[in-house]
């Protein structure tokens, strides 16, 4: 065990000396900025997320090493005006968690994973936040960001009891979209539809299941089944324009079952 945990620091020590070369010898690395690396995290970050959903663990392993040295990166980069480095960022995380988690460094004690999250959240108010919804990042995608928002008020008691509930209110948004559906007012559909997504958002989280998660693997399963029906109107010559949706629905079953 001992032998591990010094090869990680010592990998973790190589990491940090690439980068101050780097900074210092290679045009492309000493040009960057907080700015110019941001939407590079973000694409790693959704790469990341690519390959978990793929349950890739050698691709895992390696945008792991890619969002690793984004976090390095910003760390020499905060170093360098004297604002912080690697050694405040970890050890501002470390005191996070210790603080965060009294049950384990402290005295409290909790029954089980909710409490926990109740507990977290009320540290996080007297902290000195003035909203528990504080914490949810402002450029998360809506997806995510209802998600966030839902399960970060349910962490305060602000929450439904059961899924029964929440289904029912779902239902109760359904009906309320299709009335105005038929009053063909597009601001007020698109209010109402927003509902509906929020509560079938809301839904997932009482059936554990994660909304983002679940869509992207939908995604992946229509862009191989649609490729498949791309594929077999090729090998019969012809364009799917060219064919009927009695046609397409063949291949569409055939991808189904594949």
């Amino acid at each position: 065990m001992q032998n591990a945990r010094e090869q990680q620091l010592a990998a973790f020590d190589r990491l940090l000396t690439i980068m101050d070369e780097l900074r210092e010898q290679c045009p492309w690395d000493r040009k960057q900025t907080m700015q110019t690396l941001r939407h590079l995290t973000i694409e790693e970050t959704y790469e990341l997320g690519d390959a978990i959903l793929e349950n890739d663990l050698q691709e895992v392993k390696k945008e792991l090493g890619d969002l690793l040295l984004h976090i390095v990166f910003y760390a020499k980069i905060g170093s360098e005006t004297g604002d912080f480095d690697m050694a405040d960022v970890a050890n501002d995380i470390c005191e996070k968690l210790i603080s965060r988690h009294p049950h384990i460094y402290g005295d409290i004690e909790v029954a089980d994973e909710e409490e926990v999250k109740q507990n977290w959240e009320n540290l996080k108010l007297k902290e000195g936040k003035k909203s528990v919804l504080e914490g949810v990042p402002k450029s998360l995608p809506a997806m995510v960001k209802a998600n966030r928002i839902q399960d970060k008020v349910a962490g305060v008691g602000f929450d439904w009891e059961e899924p029964q509930q929440v289904f029912e209110k779902l239902k109760e948004e359904l009906e309320e979209l299709q009335d105005e559906v038929a009053q063909q007012d597009p601001e007020k559909i698109e209010q109402e539809f927003g509902d509906v997504l929020f509560s079938m958002i809301n839904y997932a989280r009482f059936l554990k299941v994660d909304p983002e998660s679940a869509l992207e693997r939908t995604n992946k399963k229509f862009i191989k089944r649609f490729q498949y029906l791309e594929g077999k109107a090729k090998e019969n010559g012809k364009t799917l324009k060219e064919m009927t949706l009695a046609e397409m629905d063949v291949y569409w079953n055939q991808a189904k079952k594949l």
